[in-house]
């Protein structure tokens, strides 16, 4: 079965793209189907490739002050209907307990959707007077919405997740918060992932819920679709206003604290798979590669024993990686051959494969193979250590500059909404496209194209003709969304 699982082939991207990205996350051993529909099953090496992500995000969001906690998964439905935006926007994706203990509840539970009605419900507890201000609280957690269609990592049933929830004393520090967060999430997706995005204000029909404004990181995938990867929302007062969080501010007076929340998910590593993977299966940048590399001793070919001659170097050296910082992994199975392995590492998208054989351990040598392009760089064992995170740190930068061409190789400008309908129907990709700001004329070109504004640039865009009426408009960012 695990033979078979690397031999049989991934359908080709230009083939395919939907089949291979389902090929690449079955066959790369990331995620599973589970029993219920829409629900997955991350297995073990993409559950690490989530936790890179999370210790690298959670060090982040730490850094600009906020703290951890966790709350309910259950949220009573009168909590959920007390702001009206917020219930009619996830209403339709909302999964409700209505028995526990063999017994009918007196009020149905919903399983979080989100989390703003358990969290404000608790604030108007806790906050009473300015000096319990800013409150800077993030959670990691599971979420359900219960989703019409789905895809592993993409668009699931429950997924995980982190969501920032945050109060202040007024609108330009929620202000202040809402876009540091996003810029958080933009230096996450563009350093770490090395996944380029744009960013900006989403429009007033594609903004969360409730929300005053939104704003989000949007990145391209390689078929020309847009992902949504980050979002951060100011709430204004709305929230306080519905869940009565009030406070005595300096002057003794009663005042409704402003509100933020902001969230990214494990769809990221469905976008991880689309910008970087190719035909041969998932590519990981190294720095969220759980494996950064992966030595494959290669056995004698007559005679010898591998455990005498082999092994034993190659565990010297994964131990002096080790030591360097690099994250390591020594392939000692010895019930599959040499090519196996390869193939194996190559699929999972390991950055680096590290050869040594009998003639590279007489040469005191090795053999770093680049997982992109199958480059091969021979070494010396005792500089092996720097080489490879100087290495390891172009790769990591040639990714991300290979995913920004492709963005900008895919990012067209139209005056026309006849070359919009074109573009739309060959190429896709962003279109940079004048737009009135009616929402009527959103809808239409929704329809027509299957395009949506992703963002409106946090400049506003420049001044153009709309590409629909022909009236005074700013250019926006249009794709067709996951």
């Amino acid at each position: 079965m695990e033979n078979d699982r690397v031999l049989k082939e991934i359908t080709p991207k230009s083939k395919d793209h939907s089949q291979w990205y389902l090929d690449v996350v079955l066959k790369a051993d990331m995620a599973d189907y589970g029993p219920v529909k829409g629900c997955m099953i991350i297995k073990p090496y993409g559950y690490s490739v989530w936790e890179t992500m999370q210790r690298d995000m959670d060090r982040r969001i730490k850094e600009t002050g906020h703290v951890n906690a966790y709350f309910p998964l259950l949220i009573p439905k009168t909590f959920l209907e007390k702001e009206k935006e917020h219930v009619e926007g996830f209403s339709p994706e909302c999964a409700w307990v209505t028995i526990g203990g063999g017994e009918d509840l007196e009020e149905p539970l919903a399983i979080r959707p989100t989390s703003e009605a358990m969290i404000c419900s608790m604030y108007a507890k806790w906050v009473q007077s300015w000096r319990d201000l800013p409150v800077l609280i993030n959670q990691w957690c599971n979420v359900v919405r219960w989703e019409k269609v789905t895809r592993p990592f993409l668009r699931t049933t429950e997924f995980l997740w982190q969501e920032g929830h945050t109060l202040h004393e007024t609108e330009e520090q929620a202000e202040e918060e809402t876009l540091q967060m996003l810029e958080v999430y933009r230096s996450f997706s563009e350093e770490f992932l090395a996944m380029p995005v744009v960013q900006g204000r989403k429009s007033e029909s594609e903004k969360f819920a409730g929300a005053l404004r939104t704003y989000a990181i949007e990145a391209l995938m390689g078929d020309g679709k847009a992902l949504q990867a980050g979002t951060s929302h100011n709430l204004g007062q709305h929230f306080a206003t519905a869940y009565g969080i009030e406070y005595l501010d300096r002057d003794q007076e009663r005042a409704k604290p402003w509100s933020t929340s902001w969230g990214t998910s494990t769809r990221m590593i469905g976008g991880l798979v689309m910008t970087h993977g190719d035909d041969a299966g998932l590519i990981l940048p190294p720095k969220v590669a759980p494996y950064q590399v992966v030595i494959v001793p290669i056995p004698p070919r007559k005679g010898g024993d591998w455990n005498e001659t082999i092994l034993p170097r190659a565990r010297e050296v994964a131990a002096v990686l080790r030591d360097s910082g690099i994250r390591v992994h020594l392939d000692d199975r010895d019930q599959f051959q040499t090519g196996y392995k390869y193939s194996d590492w190559e699929m999972r998208g390991v950055p680096y494969r590290l050869e040594i054989g009998p003639k590279d351990v007489a040469k005191e040598q090795c053999v770093l193979v680049r997982r992109t392009d199958r480059h091969k760089d021979f070494v010396p064992l005792t500089g092996v250590a720097q080489r490879l995170g100087e290495l390891l740190d172009e790769l990591q930068s040639d990714l991300f500059d290979r995913a920004k061409r492709f963005r900008e190789e895919n990012t067209t400008r139209v005056s026309s909404y006849d070359d919009f309908k074109e573009v739309m129907r060959t190429k896709r990709g962003f279109i940079l496209a004048g737009w009135n700001g009616d929402p009527t004329v959103e809808a239409r070109i929704k329809e027509e194209t299957k395009a949506t504004v992703r963002i409106i640039p946090m400049d506003g865009g420049r001044e153009v003709p709309c590409v629909v009426t022909g009236e005074k408009g700013r250019e926006v960012y249009f794709a067709q969304a996951y």
